[in-house]
C-alpha cells in the first residue's frame, strides 16, 4: 500500500513538473506603428493623405508547447491602432482602440530565435479622433507574423507586423497595418 501512494505522488510529482514546462505564462508591451492602407478618404471633394501614427500595445501571453521546436502561442492585448489624416493645412487624427486576440504557431529555428505567424482577431472597444466622419467597424480580422527573440529563459523581444484583411472602416476601404516592437517577461 505505501508502495503504492509512493509511485502515485512520484507520478503526480513529475506530471506537475513536465506541464510547468510545457505551458507559460506571461506579459508584454511595447510600440506600434500603424497605419491604415487602401484608398483615399475623400470629405468635401478634399482627397486626405494618410500618415502613421506611434502608438502602444500590452496584454497577457501563454506559450503552448507542443514539440521541441513548435508551440502555440495565444496573447490577450490591448492594441492601438489607425492613422493620421492630412489635406492642406487640416490634419486629423484617428486613433482606434482594440482587445487583439493573436493565435499564433511559434517555430523555434535554435534556442533564441523563433518564426511566428497566425491570424489575429480584434475587436473595437475605443475610438478616439479628432473628427466623426467614418464609423469604425468593430471586428478586424489580420494574419500577423514576426520574430521572437529570448534573451534569457524568462526575458523576449519581439517584432511583428500586422495586415489587416477586413475593412476598418463601415464608409471606406482602408485596412489596418501595424509593426509592433514589444519585450516580455514569461514566468
Amino acid at each position: 500500500m505505501k508502495k503504492t501512494i509512493l509511485v502515485a505522488v512520484l507520478l503526480f510529482a513529475i506530471s506537475s513538473n513536465m506541464q510547468a514546462q510545457l505551458v507559460k505564462f506571461g506579459i508584454k508591451a511595447g510600440l506600434n506603428y500603424a497605419n491604415q492602407t487602401g484608398t483615399n478618404i475623400t470629405i468635401n471633394s478634399g482627397n486626405y493623405d494618410k500618415d502613421a501614427i506611434t502608438s502602444y500595445h500590452a496584454g497577457l501571453v501563454a506559450e503552448i508547447k507542443l514539440l521541441d521546436s513548435f508551440s502555440i502561442q495565444p496573447e490577450l492585448l490591448y492594441s492601438t491602432q489607425g492613422a493620421t489624416y492630412k489635406y492642406a493645412a487640416t490634419e486629423f487624427k484617428n486613433e482606434l482602440g482594440y482587445l487583439s486576440i493573436p493565435v499564433l504557431a511559434k517555430i523555434n529555428l535554435n534556442k533564441v530565435i523563433s518564426l511566428e505567424l497566425g491570424p489575429q482577431a480584434s475587436f473595437l472597444l475605443s475610438e478616439r479622433n479628432d473628427f466623426d466622419v467614418k464609423d469604425s467597424n468593430t471586428f478586424d480580422f489580420a494574419v500577423v507574423g514576426g520574430l521572437g527573440l529570448n534573451i534569457t529563459n524568462h526575458f523576449f523581444i519581439q517584432a511583428r507586423y500586422g495586415l489587416g484583411l477586413t475593412d476598418a472602416s463601415k464608409d471606406a476601404e482602408v485596412k489596418n497595418s501595424v509593426v509592433q516592437l514589444s519585450a516580455g517577461i514569461k514566468f
